[in-house]
């Protein structure tokens, strides 16, 4: 039977991760599953808890909280496997303010439903990104995406809103930013031995499909195709930075003029001119770097998901 360590952050979600836990535990007793609970006490607090997790043997490890919290539960998990101290499958339960990780991977945001994942122990391999630049040379994992540019600043602008959560607050946000951040850098792209160089407002590149909460950033995307979908928005005026707002909210941006689109497994982003603010699942990379490299592992994680996971996993 499969253990669970339950990490909650129990301020993600504006304080929605600490009213989770008592719901939660009457979820898990009802599956009957064996689990034990705990709570984060500061930043990367939830990496060494998931690390210590796998030393531990439990078989899955929950990141209850935002996409923040799941990508420090990534990072606990993959050094835990670099280290070669074994493997634990990723749970997660959104409780935060995009939920973007968990929108990828199948997972409700409905405490009830999320609890019937994790209780249906089903298991889907997927990719997982590795960044290496900015505040981190030795690099740090990331599940959904990166975004470096226009969409960083977004994120950077709605952690400030703290009047308003969720998608709204992403909206609000990305109309500051574009009144805030609208001269491009001039930006090299290096994907897979092709080259791209352009004033770029935007660089985003996805292992999952949405960010911000509700910007189809790879509306087609698959989170274990071994691949990236890498998308480049080049400098427009303002009105038109606007005006694509909407085609990525409904993720018809592709075709677009000032939208260039691709795969790719491995990419390189250089600010010839310019620096390049930059986050990774909504956590900071960077603010004025000008190199950042993102690299995709295939195959690295089991996360507990409906998405295409026909068979329950083994017993631990």
């Amino acid at each position: 039977m499969t253990r669970y360590k339950i990490i909650v952050n129990p301020i993600s979600g504006r304080g929605a991760g600490g009213q989770s836990v008592q719901p939660i535990r009457q979820e898990l007793d009802s599956h009957q599953l064996e689990y034990d609970l705990v709570l984060t006490e500061r930043p990367w607090h939830a990496a060494e808890l998931a690390t210590q997790a796998v030393k531990d043997g439990y078989g899955a490890v929950v990141a209850v909280g935002g996409d923040g919290t799941a990508n420090e539960v990534i990072n606990g998990l993959m050094q835990a496997r670099s280290q070669g101290v074994g493997e634990a499958a990723l749970g997660h339960l959104p409780v935060g303010r995009g939920n973007d990780y968990g929108y990828g991977i199948g997972v409700p945001t409905d405490l009830a439903e999320g609890c019937q994942v994790l209780a249906n122990d089903r298991r889907l391999r997927t990719d997982v990104g590795l960044a290496t630049g900015g505040l981190f040379p030795d690099g740090r994992y990331f599940g959904n995406g990166v975004g470096i540019g226009f969409d960083a600043v977004v994120g950077f602008e709605a952690v400030k809103l703290k009047w308003l959560t969720g998608f709204p607050s992403y909206i609000v946000a990305a109309l500051k930013t574009i009144f805030l951040y609208y001269k491009a850098p001039l930006v090299e792209v290096d994907y897979d031995g092709r080259t791209a160089k352009y004033p770029v407002l935007m660089v985003s590149v996805m292992n999952g499909r949405r960010l911000g909460g509700g910007f189809m950033l790879a509306p087609n995307g698959k989170i274990n195709d071994g691949l990236f979908d890498l998308t480049l928005a080049k400098e427009v005026s303002r009105p038109a930075i606007f005006a694509l707002l909407f085609k990525f909210m409904a993720g018809t941006q592709a075709g677009h003029p000032a939208i260039f689109t691709d795969q790719a497994a491995t990419i390189k982003v250089t600010a010839l001119k310019g620096v390049l603010p930059a986050h990774a699942d909504g956590e900071t990379l960077c603010i004025d770097s000008t190199e950042m490299t993102l690299q995709i592992i295939p195959n690295a994680l089991d996360v507990l998901t409906d998405l295409d996971a026909p068979q329950p996993a083994e017993a631990t």
